[in-house]
Protein backbone atom coordinates (compact mmCIF):
# COMPACT_ATOMS: atom_id res chain seq x y z
CA UNK A 1 0.00 0.00 0.00
CA UNK A 2 1.38 3.41 -1.02
CA UNK A 3 0.63 6.74 0.64
CA UNK A 4 -0.99 8.07 -2.54
CA UNK A 5 -3.58 5.29 -2.86
CA UNK A 6 -7.23 5.46 -1.75
CA UNK A 7 -7.66 4.75 1.96
CA UNK A 8 -11.30 4.04 2.84
CA UNK A 9 -13.32 0.99 1.95
CA UNK A 10 -15.77 1.01 -0.96
CA UNK A 11 -19.13 2.57 -0.15
CA UNK A 12 -17.83 4.53 2.83
CA UNK A 13 -19.82 7.60 1.72
CA UNK A 14 -22.76 5.80 0.08
CA UNK A 15 -26.08 7.57 0.56
CA UNK A 16 -24.51 10.95 1.31
CA UNK A 17 -24.67 14.12 -0.74
CA UNK A 18 -21.73 16.46 -0.27
CA UNK A 19 -21.38 20.04 -1.54
CA UNK A 20 -17.82 21.12 -2.35
CA UNK A 21 -17.16 24.80 -2.88
CA UNK A 22 -14.36 25.51 -5.31
CA UNK A 23 -14.98 21.97 -6.52
CA UNK A 24 -14.19 22.57 -10.17
CA UNK A 25 -10.41 22.68 -9.93
CA UNK A 26 -7.41 21.79 -7.79
CA UNK A 27 -7.89 20.18 -4.40
CA UNK A 28 -11.64 20.65 -4.63
CA UNK A 29 -11.74 18.50 -7.73
CA UNK A 30 -9.50 15.86 -6.15
CA UNK A 31 -11.66 15.63 -3.04
CA UNK A 32 -14.83 15.50 -5.12
CA UNK A 33 -13.46 12.65 -7.19
CA UNK A 34 -12.68 10.55 -4.16
CA UNK A 35 -16.06 11.26 -2.55
CA UNK A 36 -17.66 9.97 -5.76
CA UNK A 37 -15.48 6.86 -5.75
CA UNK A 38 -16.71 6.17 -2.22
CA UNK A 39 -20.34 6.35 -3.27
CA UNK A 40 -21.37 9.93 -2.48
CA UNK A 41 -23.34 12.26 -4.69
CA UNK A 42 -21.37 15.48 -5.15
CA UNK A 43 -22.38 19.06 -5.88
CA UNK A 44 -19.52 21.23 -7.11
CA UNK A 45 -19.93 24.99 -6.83
CA UNK A 46 -17.87 27.95 -7.97
CA UNK A 47 -18.29 31.09 -10.03
CA UNK A 48 -17.33 29.75 -13.47
CA UNK A 49 -20.02 27.48 -14.88
CA UNK A 50 -18.05 26.37 -17.99
CA UNK A 51 -15.26 25.08 -15.73
CA UNK A 52 -17.78 23.32 -13.49
CA UNK A 53 -19.53 21.68 -16.43
CA UNK A 54 -16.26 20.44 -17.88
CA UNK A 55 -15.15 19.07 -14.51
CA UNK A 56 -18.52 17.45 -13.87
CA UNK A 57 -18.38 15.64 -17.22
CA UNK A 58 -14.84 14.44 -16.47
CA UNK A 59 -15.73 13.25 -12.97
CA UNK A 60 -18.77 11.36 -14.18
CA UNK A 61 -16.66 9.65 -16.86
CA UNK A 62 -13.90 8.83 -14.36
CA UNK A 63 -16.08 7.54 -11.51
CA UNK A 64 -19.56 6.79 -12.82
CA UNK A 65 -20.91 8.88 -9.95
CA UNK A 66 -23.54 11.62 -9.84
CA UNK A 67 -22.25 15.17 -10.05
CA UNK A 68 -24.29 18.37 -10.07
CA UNK A 69 -22.49 21.61 -11.07
CA UNK A 70 -24.01 24.86 -9.78
CA UNK A 71 -22.59 28.32 -10.43
CA UNK A 72 -22.31 30.35 -7.24
CA UNK A 73 -20.43 33.32 -5.86
CA UNK A 74 -19.89 32.33 -2.22
CA UNK A 75 -19.89 36.01 -1.27
CA UNK A 76 -23.57 36.30 -2.20
CA UNK A 77 -25.87 34.68 0.37
CA UNK A 78 -28.81 34.40 -2.04
CA UNK A 79 -26.65 32.40 -4.45
CA UNK A 80 -25.53 30.16 -1.59
CA UNK A 81 -29.14 29.46 -0.68
CA UNK A 82 -29.81 28.62 -4.32
CA UNK A 83 -27.03 26.00 -4.23
CA UNK A 84 -28.67 24.38 -1.22
CA UNK A 85 -32.18 24.55 -2.69
CA UNK A 86 -31.07 23.11 -6.04
CA UNK A 87 -29.01 20.36 -4.42
CA UNK A 88 -31.91 19.27 -2.19
CA UNK A 89 -34.32 19.30 -5.13
CA UNK A 90 -31.94 17.20 -7.19
CA UNK A 91 -30.71 14.68 -4.60
CA UNK A 92 -33.40 14.83 -1.90
CA UNK A 93 -31.11 15.96 0.91
CA UNK A 94 -27.62 17.30 1.64
CA UNK A 95 -25.47 15.75 4.36
CA UNK A 96 -22.05 17.35 4.07
CA UNK A 97 -20.32 20.60 3.18
CA UNK A 98 -16.68 21.18 2.26
CA UNK A 99 -15.68 24.84 2.46
CA UNK A 100 -12.82 24.85 -0.01
CA UNK A 101 -13.31 28.00 -2.10
CA UNK A 102 -10.42 30.40 -1.56
CA UNK A 103 -8.37 33.20 -3.01
CA UNK A 104 -4.78 34.12 -2.22
CA UNK A 105 -1.68 35.78 -3.62
CA UNK A 106 1.68 36.91 -2.27
CA UNK A 107 2.37 40.60 -1.88
CA UNK A 108 3.88 43.12 0.52
CA UNK A 109 0.84 44.29 2.47
CA UNK A 110 1.57 47.98 1.87
CA UNK A 111 1.15 47.34 -1.86
CA UNK A 112 -2.42 46.07 -1.44
CA UNK A 113 -5.56 48.12 -1.97
CA UNK A 114 -8.54 47.73 0.32
CA UNK A 115 -10.28 46.00 -2.59
CA UNK A 116 -7.55 43.36 -2.75
CA UNK A 117 -8.15 42.68 0.94
CA UNK A 118 -11.90 42.50 0.32
CA UNK A 119 -11.58 39.95 -2.47
CA UNK A 120 -9.64 37.44 -0.37
CA UNK A 121 -11.45 37.97 2.94
CA UNK A 122 -14.88 37.91 1.30
CA UNK A 123 -14.26 34.67 -0.61
CA UNK A 124 -12.52 32.83 2.22
CA UNK A 125 -14.26 34.05 5.39
CA UNK A 126 -17.57 35.45 4.18
CA UNK A 127 -18.01 32.58 1.73
CA UNK A 128 -17.39 30.06 4.49
CA UNK A 129 -19.81 31.59 6.97
CA UNK A 130 -22.43 32.09 4.25
CA UNK A 131 -22.38 28.40 3.35
CA UNK A 132 -22.06 27.23 6.95
CA UNK A 133 -24.98 29.38 8.12
CA UNK A 134 -27.30 28.44 5.25
CA UNK A 135 -26.56 24.72 5.51
CA UNK A 136 -26.66 24.74 9.31
CA UNK A 137 -30.13 26.30 9.35
CA UNK A 138 -31.31 23.69 6.86
CA UNK A 139 -29.90 20.80 8.89
CA UNK A 140 -31.39 22.16 12.11
CA UNK A 141 -34.83 22.50 10.51
CA UNK A 142 -34.63 19.02 8.96
CA UNK A 143 -33.02 17.39 12.02
CA UNK A 144 -30.04 16.20 9.95
CA UNK A 145 -26.72 15.73 11.71
CA UNK A 146 -24.65 17.34 9.00
CA UNK A 147 -20.88 17.49 8.69
CA UNK A 148 -18.77 20.50 7.72
CA UNK A 149 -15.12 20.36 6.80
CA UNK A 150 -13.25 23.56 5.99
CA UNK A 151 -9.84 24.04 4.42
CA UNK A 152 -7.71 26.41 6.49
CA UNK A 153 -3.93 26.93 6.53
CA UNK A 154 -1.08 26.24 8.92
CA UNK A 155 -0.63 30.00 9.36
CA UNK A 156 -4.22 30.40 10.58
CA UNK A 157 -2.75 29.98 14.10
CA UNK A 158 0.35 32.12 13.72
CA UNK A 159 -0.34 34.60 10.95
CA UNK A 160 2.11 35.11 8.09
CA UNK A 161 3.67 38.03 6.32
CA UNK A 162 2.99 38.58 2.62
CA UNK A 163 -0.36 36.71 2.70
CA UNK A 164 -2.05 38.89 5.34
CA UNK A 165 -5.58 38.90 3.85
CA UNK A 166 -5.51 35.11 3.63
CA UNK A 167 -4.08 34.75 7.15
CA UNK A 168 -6.79 37.07 8.50
CA UNK A 169 -9.58 35.19 6.74
CA UNK A 170 -8.33 31.69 7.56
CA UNK A 171 -7.99 32.62 11.25
CA UNK A 172 -11.65 33.56 11.13
CA UNK A 173 -12.56 30.22 9.54
CA UNK A 174 -10.60 28.45 12.28
CA UNK A 175 -12.56 30.34 14.97
CA UNK A 176 -15.85 29.61 13.19
CA UNK A 177 -15.01 25.90 13.02
CA UNK A 178 -14.23 25.58 16.71
CA UNK A 179 -17.09 27.79 17.85
CA UNK A 180 -19.83 25.99 15.92
CA UNK A 181 -18.35 22.58 16.75
CA UNK A 182 -19.34 23.35 20.33
CA UNK A 183 -22.56 25.29 19.82
CA UNK A 184 -24.17 23.23 17.05
CA UNK A 185 -22.47 20.00 18.07
CA UNK A 186 -24.04 20.18 21.51
CA UNK A 187 -27.53 21.15 20.39
CA UNK A 188 -27.88 19.49 16.99
CA UNK A 189 -25.13 16.92 16.51
CA UNK A 190 -23.63 18.90 13.60
CA UNK A 191 -19.86 18.34 13.37
CA UNK A 192 -17.29 20.93 12.28
CA UNK A 193 -13.68 20.07 11.49
CA UNK A 194 -10.91 21.49 9.33
CA UNK A 195 -7.77 20.52 7.46
CA UNK A 196 -4.67 22.71 7.36
CA UNK A 197 -2.71 21.60 4.28
CA UNK A 198 0.90 22.34 3.57
CA UNK A 199 2.11 22.54 -0.04
CA UNK A 200 -0.12 20.57 -2.40
CA UNK A 201 0.68 21.90 -5.89
CA UNK A 202 -2.32 22.89 -7.96
CA UNK A 203 -2.35 24.49 -11.37
CA UNK A 204 -3.09 28.20 -11.19
CA UNK A 205 -3.08 28.70 -7.42
CA UNK A 206 0.43 27.29 -7.11
CA UNK A 207 1.79 29.62 -9.77
CA UNK A 208 0.23 32.65 -8.02
CA UNK A 209 1.94 31.74 -4.75
CA UNK A 210 5.25 30.57 -6.24
CA UNK A 211 5.68 32.39 -9.57
CA UNK A 212 8.95 30.71 -10.51
CA UNK A 213 9.32 32.51 -13.83
CA UNK A 214 8.94 35.94 -12.24
CA UNK A 215 11.18 35.07 -9.28
CA UNK A 216 13.99 33.72 -11.42
CA UNK A 217 15.42 30.22 -11.21
CA UNK A 218 17.90 30.88 -8.42
CA UNK A 219 15.40 32.51 -6.03
CA UNK A 220 12.68 30.02 -6.92
CA UNK A 221 15.00 27.12 -6.12
CA UNK A 222 15.98 28.72 -2.81
CA UNK A 223 12.34 29.25 -1.82
CA UNK A 224 11.11 25.85 -3.05
CA UNK A 225 8.70 24.42 -0.42
CA UNK A 226 10.55 21.10 -0.35
CA UNK A 227 13.43 22.89 1.37
CA UNK A 228 11.19 23.73 4.35
CA UNK A 229 9.60 20.30 4.73
CA UNK A 230 11.30 17.62 6.85
CA UNK A 231 9.95 14.87 4.56
CA UNK A 232 11.53 16.66 1.57
CA UNK A 233 8.51 16.47 -0.71
CA UNK A 234 5.20 18.19 -1.37
CA UNK A 235 1.85 16.50 -0.79
CA UNK A 236 -0.03 14.25 -3.19
CA UNK A 237 -3.68 15.17 -3.77
CA UNK A 238 -4.86 11.67 -2.85
CA UNK A 239 -3.31 12.07 0.60
CA UNK A 240 -5.47 15.10 1.31
CA UNK A 241 -8.52 13.48 -0.31
CA UNK A 242 -8.08 10.47 1.98
CA UNK A 243 -8.11 12.70 5.05
CA UNK A 244 -11.06 14.75 3.78
CA UNK A 245 -13.11 11.63 3.07
CA UNK A 246 -12.36 10.28 6.53
CA UNK A 247 -13.56 13.51 8.16
CA UNK A 248 -16.73 13.49 6.06
CA UNK A 249 -17.47 9.84 6.85
CA UNK A 250 -19.02 8.18 9.89
CA UNK A 251 -15.61 6.71 10.72
CA UNK A 252 -14.75 10.11 12.25
CA UNK A 253 -18.04 10.42 14.17
CA UNK A 254 -16.24 11.26 17.43
CA UNK A 255 -14.00 13.94 15.92
CA UNK A 256 -15.45 17.42 16.32
CA UNK A 257 -13.80 20.84 16.45
CA UNK A 258 -10.48 19.45 15.32
CA UNK A 259 -8.02 20.93 12.83
CA UNK A 260 -5.67 18.37 11.30
CA UNK A 261 -2.41 19.57 9.79
CA UNK A 262 -1.10 17.65 6.78
CA UNK A 263 2.16 19.27 5.73
CA UNK A 264 5.04 16.83 6.21
CA UNK A 265 6.11 18.76 9.33
CA UNK A 266 6.61 22.07 7.50
CA UNK A 267 5.14 24.44 10.07
CA UNK A 268 6.94 22.73 12.94
CA UNK A 269 10.18 23.07 11.01
CA UNK A 270 9.61 26.79 10.73
CA UNK A 271 8.51 27.15 14.34
CA UNK A 272 11.59 25.49 15.82
CA UNK A 273 14.27 28.04 16.66
CA UNK A 274 17.11 25.66 15.84
CA UNK A 275 15.51 23.65 13.02
CA UNK A 276 17.88 25.16 10.46
CA UNK A 277 20.70 23.24 12.11
CA UNK A 278 19.65 20.34 9.87
CA UNK A 279 22.03 21.95 7.38
CA UNK A 280 25.07 21.21 9.53
CA UNK A 281 27.05 18.16 8.42
CA UNK A 282 28.23 15.40 10.76
CA UNK A 283 31.79 16.59 10.27
CA UNK A 284 30.85 20.11 11.30
CA UNK A 285 28.97 18.80 14.34
CA UNK A 286 32.19 17.07 15.44
CA UNK A 287 34.07 20.37 15.19
CA UNK A 288 31.31 22.15 17.14
CA UNK A 289 31.33 19.47 19.85
CA UNK A 290 35.10 19.80 20.32
CA UNK A 291 34.78 23.57 20.53
CA UNK A 292 31.99 23.33 23.12
CA UNK A 293 33.94 20.85 25.25
CA UNK A 294 37.00 23.06 25.07
CA UNK A 295 35.09 25.96 26.66
CA UNK A 296 34.05 23.96 29.73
Amino acid sequence: MNFNEPMLRDGALAGKTIVVTGGGTGLGRSMSKYFLQLGANVVIASRKMPVLEETAAELIAETGGKVLPIACDARNYDEVENVLKTAVEHFGAVHGLVNNAAGNFISPTEHLSHKAFDVVVDIVLKGTYNFSLAFGKYWIAEKIKGTVMSIVTTYAWTGSGYVVPSATAKAGVLALTRSLAVEWGAKYGIRFNAIAPGPFPTEGAWERLFPAEAMGEELAAKLAPENRIPLKRVGEHQELANLAAYLMSEFSAYINGEVITIDGGEWLMGAGEFSDLNEISDEKWAVIARAVRGKK
